[in-house]
């Protein structure tokens, strides 16, 4: 070509004309498809006739038609004439090269290099052709594919998932993508018609074959065919290319370095790229495989400027670029990828379609061309017999749909088929299953394959679409038939085992280098596997590698050259040209398939250690085919999961083993089995969640499939008894996997749930396989008759189904008559839900039908169907006919359910429940009433009708009141939102006299309207009974009212009358009033709401005094008007009658005050005035005052919440004044307050008044009224800001207040200063008998009174921080105090030297101190010192003791010491030392208690150095915690000296046998002797218990836990019958150490008891003595006459032994403590209580803990209680009942008692109620333990409530009850006695 040649050189026009002639010559020897290309390019009116003529295929006639073509664009313009010399120089072939140099000159200059490069491009694309189809077994041709194009739906926002809980009653969501049906399928080559300009992305699976259909394209377009335009530049580019082009490079470096590169200059290469960039329509731009590209391309923005051509850029925005349109806009682009990989390209793509897989004839053609390729007769043959044995597997059928998969099925029933037939082979075994499908019948049923829509080819490759019908399949996926003739190949069962057999086939073939069979050799597959064990170790490990690392390209360096030789010979490897960066063209290899990589991958994993548990675990996951776009994607097909479980089969293991020892493996059996049983671990897991989504449980059922482990299948319906596969579409293996899994519950039961899913008829082929399916469930608009009629055709096998749906559906008629002509053969159906189709009626009544042919059908629903009410009465009459409906339920058009109930002769005597028919929101006229009206009188009897919001005319609802009294209506009639009129509503009223049956009637005209008509139940005789008229919301007005009465009539069974929130008035009201004589049985009227004014409280105040039967009159003026009368009727006591007045919520004037007060006078009856929350004044009270004493029936006046000032409070406290009946008053401003009055004069007063502001003259006025008053039982003055000054005051003037029990002065700020003041009234006021005060926290201050003189009197101070003046002011008053003294101090911060002070002022007299002072530090050394202290200073203290850090002095003037003691305060020997003196100065001393502390020899010689000083010491204790030899060793020999000691505590020592010796010298003179839990030999501690046969003066005994032997216990039982003189016997828990074995040795220690007549206080605890043991023990009874204590814990008594020794015991007299815990205590015993405790009057203690008492018991003990007028403690701990509210009753009659245990017996609120009730009656009451019951914070708030005026109690245990920490928090701030910690 000449450079110099211009576009303008020569006229085009002109260059055509001259070379017409050789043009002619060239032309007529181009194909016929190149001339019609060029005949194309003439307008349509220009080449009819010759497109016409071209049909004449002579040779002339061609010539001549291409003589008019050049003619035609010899005259047409220059741009035609250019662009047709272009394309005929790019299309034909042999133009000599002078004349295509001249016609491309001529054609123009840049175009003649773009012209050159498409020619190099159509070069290489035909090179590639023929690389690419040398190996094809069948021709490739774009008309024969077939492509389903897709809609997009793009509101969904959840595509890989079932719906969340919060929309699982919501609309099932569609997918993602829809894609068309197989009616309106293309094939490829319409499918890409009309693609220029666009971005058209064509998907399928991987191997479907998208890169060849690809360079099919390419081809064609070389060619000049196919839909792309031979003008186009056809730019093939490969996304694995693009891969490894790391550099940036602009799009000229793509397309003429990478793409085809040429060799052209720098000016050539920029004129190809200017044409393009000027012509980018002229391009089309083919992007093959994006699913491999490394990276991801996203949607840009549209505001993003075009990019820059020349720009180097990374290959990943170039390619994002042109498909953003940001590069080369206009050109055509293709781009294919998978299904899932759709996501990223959403919003770029104009077109999308999916290739659709190979139906079965096409898999047959296949096959069948496969075995003529071998050609010769005998693989013809053998290749017919491969199809036959494919179509009969599912997995190979599911495989075959995809081309490359196809082969490699080919190969591997080739493989199969010859190994049959080889003597020496060996089929592959059964696994699990039966033979497979007879050759012959294989051809019964061409099953279609389907389209593969949805699907993603990331499972396994038989999860695309191919639907298949499984004729003749198990139900665990196997076919249950003969073999075929003539061979024994049998089919692998699974997957994995499929793919196992592949290997086996490729490994068993070699091809030549043209990839032709050589020879195939028919080995077993283990003998395969061993002889390449090498090479597979090479090629899993690669296969592993490049799942790691998402690669599927391997280059030389990447494999061994005879790896890579022995894969290529065995077609494993498939080779692929790659160009590298600098354009040098390369070779890589890569796996005939991504599954057989995997495949590969997977036995690495289970072969080899190079892949650690750990790693395993990591990439073990349920990988679905539904991708979200959060998902991550790989190259791969995400299998390697499914040939992991496949491969933890133990039909694999053998191969596994093989493969195990191969150089890199690990060889042995035992890590096989290890590496699959970590599988099936995993697996496990995945079973036992419950967290899965549809897709996730069908991949866990293929998983659990290909594992074959039938308890895996077990455990996933297990954890979800019902399968939920929402809204994704299903495949016949998908059935297949579910059968699996289903068929392993057996009769058990599980649920397919398959709404929004699609599937076609081929899956409900497969779905009968499924066994023991409970419930079913279809609900998508694809289902249709169809649909329903082939689920008819398989639902009788379906014999245990008791659940079907089938709604939101295309059903018709049509498909409910099918579906019902099929459901009677499912026996166990109870449901059936047909909603959401279009049935209309008749589709409505073959379902009817059904009612009574399913004999345990409960549910119908049938609801949006187009039904009309005609349907209804269908229903209805069928209650005629079938009395087992229960109820219809139709709303609308929406609903309509049919509920039936199952009666049997079983439960034929219960109760018939009557059905219900409900017809809500329907379209009534007078005709549609009365036919309604008619079938329901036809009806049997009906519990309910509702016909609620369908507009009921006048007309209308008088047809219904006409037809009423047939109505056979046990229940109502309802008839909301009817549109009912005040017409309406006085017809309605005349049915309470018009119609017996009629017993309530309800009505609402208001929104929301309501009517409601009751029934008498179905009773004959309805006289008496009691009818109900409530007419509210209705805009009743007077008049309307005397309407309502005419109507009425005489309704003499009135009860109830409800005219509230009407427009009656006053007016009204007054009539209301009148009617009251002619309504003789009314309960209850409520007149609310109706705009009566303030007039109505004296006209009911004067009604509620006239009429005898009106009981209560409830006016309200709150946030809503109430007017409610309450009327009791009957012959009762007038002036015993109980009547209320309550007015609340309403402003009083005094005047009105005056009125109402005047009015009420004439009452007669016992009153109550409620005017809480009612605004009083301070004249409405003084007004209330002064008529007050008229008031003679009042009995309480309730003000709550009505006094909101202290002057209000106070002028209501005068009532203590003005009326002598007042028994209490309650006053709080803005909180409850009440008075009470008797009816006579009251004998005490009970005065709280709280929370108030009692300062300067309100606490005069206070005191002024309260010393004119009555006599106070007790005075609460609590929270009032009295602070010290107000104190003093009222202190300065207790004396002259008459208050018999306390007063109540906490929460007033008290100081140091007025505690001082309180405590003076010790001194000042002789009726105050105790001061209890706590300064801190709980700031606490009460005065006790008494009424009797000389009392001891009591003050406590705790946590009062006291500081040393304030001691010496307290010593100061108590000095002068004249009546004895008893002083507490706690947690005071007092220090040594402060006591030490206080203890020198104090002048105790002759009357006596008592003091106790208890401070942390009073411990050890430093209470040793304090005790030394004190008795230095003082010479008048008689006592001195320290328990634990608690010093207790008793002072007397002119007195001895005669005690001392330090108990449990960690003394050690050592600190004895500095009491050595003063002890020996105190001769008289005659007791010393060092129990529970630490002496050791040191305390033993300290002891042993002051007893011979001590002659008049008659008691010693030394009891210890820890035994110690040396103590009484060393002590032994002194106390055998000091003959004074008559008292003796060695308790928890160690006796040696000398100490035991010496001791027995000193046992006999003893009067008391305490050896519990004391150590000794037996030779030695026989000793000790045989000398106390000597000790006859012997009073009190106590060996507690004592182990002693059968000797001993002889010598014990020989001892008691000595000793009469035993008045105290503790034996605690002796006998257990005895044994279970010597019951003959507790019956001779209780004989031994017999003379011990003088016995006051006796302890068995722990003997387990049984019934015997009672028995011999009940006979000394009688003559312990002194009896005082008994203690009998745990000793097996049973309730009627119970019962004996209670009977026993009335000869006790005496008895004041019972105890009798953790026995077997029960109603008997304590019904015996009832009659004995009664005469044991003196019983003060009372312990029945852990017994068994039930509420019979209960209500007995009750009884006993009731009795015992000196109980101070009970415990009834776990007595095994919760109804304790008698027992909590009853202790109101107990008034000394102080300490209730009722915990762990599960009390609720009722009991804490019942105690809160009681505790103000139980003055001394100190101690209530509730613990561990179910008591609520209501309970818990009112014991609250109650601890206000019972300020003695302590502490009230509420640990483990209903109460929130927080809750509990809360109270324990506002109460501190509460206690809700177990401490």
């Amino acid at each position: 070509m000449d450079e110099g040649v211009g576009p303008n050189s020569e006229n085009v026009n002109s260059v055509l004309a001259q070379e017409s002639l050789e043009l002619l010559n060239i032309l007529s020897g181009q194909s016929s498809a190149v001339i019609m290309k060029l005949f194309q390019m003439m307008p349509s009116d220009a080449g009819c006739n010759i497109n016409q003529a071209s049909c004449n295929r002579s040779s002339a006639a061609v010539t001549e038609h291409i003589k008019g073509l050049l003619e035609y664009f010899r005259v047409a313009n220059a741009a035609d004439c250019r662009t047709f010399l272009q394309s005929m120089c790019v299309l034909c072939d042999n133009i000599p090269m002078h004349l295509e140099s001249r016609l491309m000159s001529a054609a123009g200059y840049e175009n003649n290099y773009w012209m050159q490069y498409i020619a190099e491009v159509i070069h290489s694309l035909q090179r590639r052709w023929e690389r690419v189809s040398e190996l094809l077994v069948s021709e490739v041709q774009l008309e024969n594919v077939w492509v389903s194009v897709r809609t997009a739906n793009r509101a969904r926002v959840r595509p890989d998932q079932t719906p969340g809980p919060g929309d699982k009653r919501a609309r099932t969501p569609e997918p993602d993508w829809d894609y068309g049906s197989m009616d309106s399928r293309v094939t490829l080559e319409n499918f890409l018609q009309g693609c220029a300009g666009k971005v058209t992305v064509l998907v399928g699976p991987a191997g479907s074959g998208k890169t060849l259909l690809m360079s099919c394209l390419g081809q064609q377009w070389a060619h000049g065919l196919g839909p792309v335009p031979s003008s186009c530049l056809f730019v093939l580019l490969e996304f694995r290319q693009l891969n490894i082009l790391s550099r940036p490079l602009s799009l000229s470096e793509l397309l003429l370095r990478h793409y085809v590169p040429v060799k052209h200059s720098d000016h050539e290469k920029e004129a190809i790229v200017d044409y393009l960039l000027s012509n980018p329509e002229q391009s089309c731009w083919v992007l093959d495989g994006y699913d491999e590209f490394h990276n991801k391309i996203t949607k840009q923005d549209l505001q993003i400027e075009l990019l820059d051509p020349e720009k180097p850029l990374p290959v990943a925005d170039l390619i994002s670029g042109l498909l953003n349109r940001l590069l080369l806009p206009g050109c055509t682009l293709i781009v294919t990828c998978r299904v899932r990989d759709v996501l990223d390209l959403e919003g770029m793509s104009d077109k999308v379609g999916l290739l659709l897989g190979w139906d079965c004839q096409e898999i047959k053609e296949y096959v069948d061309n496969y075995f003529f390729k071998k050609g010769h007769s005998a693989n013809r043959a053998l290749g017919v017999k491969a199809a036959e044995l494919l179509v009969s597997s599912g997995h190979l059928l599911a495989m075959s749909s995809l081309p490359a998969l196809c082969n490699m099925t080919c190969i591997c029933l080739e493989y199969l088929l010859l190994e049959s037939r080889n003597p020496g082979g060996t089929s592959i075994p059964k696994e699990r299953s039966e033979t497979r499908l007879k050759v012959g019948e294989s051809e019964k049923k061409e099953p279609q394959i389907r389209k593969l829509e949805d699907t993603e080819e990331g499972g396994y490759v038989q999860r695309e679409d191919q639907g298949r019908s499984y004729e003749g399949m198990m139900m665990d996926g196997t076919i249950k038939r003969p073999p075929p003739p003539h061979t024994q190949a049998q089919i692998p069962s699974t997957l994995t085992q499929v793919y196992l057999s592949v290997l086996g086939a490729f490994l068993s073939r070699d091809l030549d280098t043209r990839g032709n069979n050589d020879k195939l050799n028919t080995m077993k597959l283990t003998d395969i596997l061993s002889q390449h064990r090498s090479e597979l170790g090479e090629l899993s490990k690669l296969a592993w590698n490049g799942v790691e690392e998402s690669k599927i390209l391997f280059m030389n360096e990447d494999i061994t050259q005879n790896v890579i030789e022995f894969s290529i010979r065995k077609g494993l490897f498939s080779q692929v040209e790659l160009r590298c960066e600098d354009g040098m063209l390369v070779n890589s290899y890569c796996f005939t398939h991504l599954t057989l990589q995997e495949f590969l991958a997977a036995l690495r994993i289970m072969t080899s250690d190079d892949v650690s548990d750990m790693h395993l675990k990591k990439r073990f996951s349920l990988r679905t085919r539904w991708m979200t776009r959060s998902d991550r994607r790989t190259v791969f097909t995400d299998s390697l999961h499914l040939f992991l479980c496949g491969l933890a089969s133990p039909y694999c293991t053998p191969a596994l083993v093989h493969l195990a020892r191969t150089s890199g493996g690990t060889g042995g059996p035992i890590w096989v089995e290890k590496r699959q049983s970590l599988v099936l671990n995993l697996l496990t897991k995945l079973c036992q969640s419950n967290n899965l989504t549809g897709p996730k449980i069908l991949e866990l059922c293929h998983c659990v499939q290909e594992s074959q482990d039938h308890q895996l299948a077990k455990q996933v319906v297990g954890v979800r008894p019902t399968l939920e596969l929402r809204n994704i579409r299903l495949l016949p293996n998908d059935i297949d996997a579910l059968a699996f899994v289903v068929n392993s519950v057996d009769n058990n039961g599980v649920g397919l749930d398959f709404r929004a899913c699609s599937m076609d008829s081929e899956c409900l082929d497969v779905l009968p396989r499924c066994q023991y399916i409970h419930y079913l469930s279809f609900c998508s608009r694809k289902y249709g008759d169809k649909f329903a009629e082939k689920l008819s055709s398989i639902l009788p096998k379906f014999k245990s189904l008791r659940k079907l749906e089938f709604c939101g559906a295309s059903l018709t008629s049509t498909g409910a008559a099918s579906l019902a002509s099929a459901l009677p053969n499912c026996p166990e159906v109870t449901e059936i839900n047909l909603s959401d189709n279009n049935l209309k009626d008749g589709g409505i009544k073959p379902i009817a039908e059904l009612f009574t042919k399913l004999p345990r059908l409960v549910l119908v629903k049938l609801g949006q169907n187009n039904s009309s009410l005609e349907a209804v009465n269908f229903l209805i009459g069928k209650m005629s006919s079938f009395s087992n409906i229960e109820q219809i339920h139709a709303d609308g058009m929406k609903e309509l359910t049919v509920t039936i109930s199952q009666k049997s002769d079983l439960d034929s005597h219960k109760t018939k429940c009557e059905p219900t028919i409900s017809l809500l929101n329907q379209k009534w006229s007078r005709s549609d009433m009365q036919q309604l009206a008619n079938s329901l009188a036809r009806c049997p009897a009906l519990s309910i009708v509702n016909i609620s919001g369908g507009h009921l005319d006048v007309d209308t609802l008088r047809m219904l009141i006409e037809f009423l009294p047939k109505f056979k209506i046990t229940k109502k009639i309802i008839v909301n939102d009817s549109g009912l009129t005040m017409e309406g509503l006085v017809s309605l009223t005349a049915l309470l006299s018009d119609c017996p049956t009629v017993v309530e009637l309800r009505i609402r005209l208001q929104s929301p309207a309501q009517v409601s008509i009751a029934f008498s139940g179905g009773r004959k005789n309805t006289n008496g009974v009691s009818k109900v008229l409530c007419l509210r919301c209705c805009g009743l007005l007077p008049t309307h009212l005397e309407r309502v009465w005419r109507s009425l009539g005489t309704c003499p069974d009135l009860t109830f009358l409800d005219v509230s929130s009407n427009c009656l008035g006053n007016n009204g009201l007054r009539k209301l009033l009148d009617i009251l004589p002619r309504l003789s049985v009314i309960q209850e009227i409520n007149a609310s709401n109706n705009g009566s004014g303030k007039e109505r409280v004296v006209m009911l105040a004067g009604a509620l005094c006239s009429q005898n039967s009106l009981t209560e009159i409830h006016i309200s003026d709150g946030e809503t008007e109430q007017v409610i009368l309450k009327f009791c009727h009957g012959e009762r006591d007038e002036n015993h009658q109980k009547k209320l007045f309550r007015m609340n919520n309403s402003s009083l004037l005094p005047s009105d005050m005056t009125t109402l007060c005047k009015r009420l006078v004439l009452c007669h009856c016992y009153l109550e005035l409620d005017l809480s929350y009612c605004l009083l004044t301070d004249k409405a009270i003084e007004n209330l005052l002064k008529v007050l004493p008229k008031m003679t029936s009042l009995q309480r006046l309730n003000v709550s919440h009505s006094i909101t000032s202290t002057t209000g409070a106070l002028a209501l406290v005068r009532c203590l004044n003005v009326s002598q009946r007042v028994t209490s008053v309650e006053l709080r401003p803005h909180a409850e307050s009440f008075i009470t009055f008797d009816s006579v004069k009251a004998k005490e007063t009970s005065c709280r008044l709280t929370h108030c502001s009692l300062q300067g003259d309100n606490l005069e006025r206070l005191l002024d009224i309260l010393q004119q008053g009555p006599k106070l039982s007790d005075l609460d003055l609590s929270s009032n800001q009295l602070e010290d000054e107000g104190v003093k005051k009222f202190v300065d003037r207790l004396q002259k207040l008459k208050i018999t029990s306390y007063v109540n002065l906490s929460n007033n700020g008290l100081t140091q200063k007025g505690l001082l003041d309180v405590a003076n009234a010790l001194c000042i006021c002789n009726n105050v008998s105790g001061v209890d005060i706590s300064l801190k926290a709980e700031d606490r201050c009460v005065i006790w009174s008494t009424q009797y003189e000389d009392c001891v009197k009591t003050l406590s101070v705790t946590d009062s921080g006291l500081e040393h003046d304030h001691l010496v002011r307290l010593a100061e008053i108590m000095s002068v105090t004249p009546s004895p003294i008893k002083l507490e101090f706690q947690n005071n911060l007092l220090q040594s030297d402060w006591i030490e002070d206080f203890l020198k002022l104090l002048n105790s007299g002759q009357r006596g101190f008592s003091m106790s002072i208890d401070e942390r530090w009073i411990r050890s050394e430093e209470a040793v010192s304090l005790l030394c202290r004190c008795l230095h200073l003082s010479s008048n203290i008689h006592t001195i003791r320290v328990h634990h850090t608690t010093l207790h002095l008793s002072l007397m003037e002119s007195t001895e010491l005669t005690s001392v003691s330090l108990v449990d305060c960690a003394v050690e020997g050592h600190h004895l030392a500095s009491m050595k003196s003063i002890i020996q100065r105190c001769p008289l001393l005659t007791q010393l208690d060092f129990s529970y502390n630490n002496l050791g020899i040191d305390g033993a010689e300290f002891l042993c150095s002051v007893l011979p000083s001590l002659p008049n010491l008659t008691s010693l204790s030394i009891g210890s915690k820890e035994a110690s030899v040396a103590v009484v060793e060393k002590l032994s020999e002194a106390l055998v000296q000091a003959t004074a000691i008559q008292c003796l505590n060695l308790s928890g020592h160690a006796v040696s046998d000398m100490a035991a010796k010496i001791m027995t010298r000193m046992l006999p003179r003893l009067r008391s002797l305490n050896l519990s839990h004391c150590e000794w030999s037996a030779s030695g501690g026989l000793q000790l218990i045989q000398t106390l046969g000597e000790c006859v003066s012997l009073e009190g005994l106590c060996l507690d836990c004592l182990q002693l032997n059968e000797e001993s216990r002889m010598a014990l039982a020989q001892a008691l019958r000595k000793i009469n003189s035993i008045r105290s016997l503790k034996l605690n828990k002796i006998a257990t150490a005895m044994g279970p074995s010597q019951t003959n040795g507790v019956l001779d220690l209780l004989a031994a008891m017999e003379g011990l007549n003088r016995m006051q206080d006796i302890e068995l605890n722990g003997w387990m003595m049984g019934d015997r043991g009672i028995e011999e023990l009940t006979r000394h009874f009688p003559v312990w006459m002194e009896l005082r204590r008994i203690s009998l814990s745990k000793n097996l008594i049973s309730d009627l032994l119970g019962e004996m020794l209670l009977e026993a015991l009335k000869s006790c007299t005496h008895l004041e403590e019972l105890h009798l815990p953790s026995n077997s205590l029960g109603d008997v015993t304590a019904a015996r209580m009832a009659l004995v405790l009664a005469s044991l009057t003196n019983i003060s203690v009372l312990d029945i803990s852990e017994n068994r008492i039930g509420h019979e018991g209960s209500v007995s003990l009750s009884k006993a209680i009731m009795c015992m007028k000196n109980l101070t403690k009970i415990d009834l701990t776990s007595v095994g009942t919760s109804k304790l509210c008698p027992v909590a009753a009853s202790l109101a009659h107990c008034p000394l008692l102080q300490d209730v245990r009722l915990g762990w017996n599960n009390c609720g609120d009722k009991v804490a109620l019942e105690l809160v009730r009681v505790m103000p009656l139980c003055r001394k009451l100190k101690r209530i333990d509730l613990e561990s019951n179910a008591i609520s914070v209501s309970g818990a708030e009112a014991l609250v409530k109650a601890l206000q005026s019972c300020p003695a109690v302590q502490i009230i245990r509420l640990w483990r009850n209903n109460v929130s920490t927080t809750k509990a928090q809360t109270l324990s701030l506002k109460e501190r006695r509460l206690n809700f910690s177990s401490t």
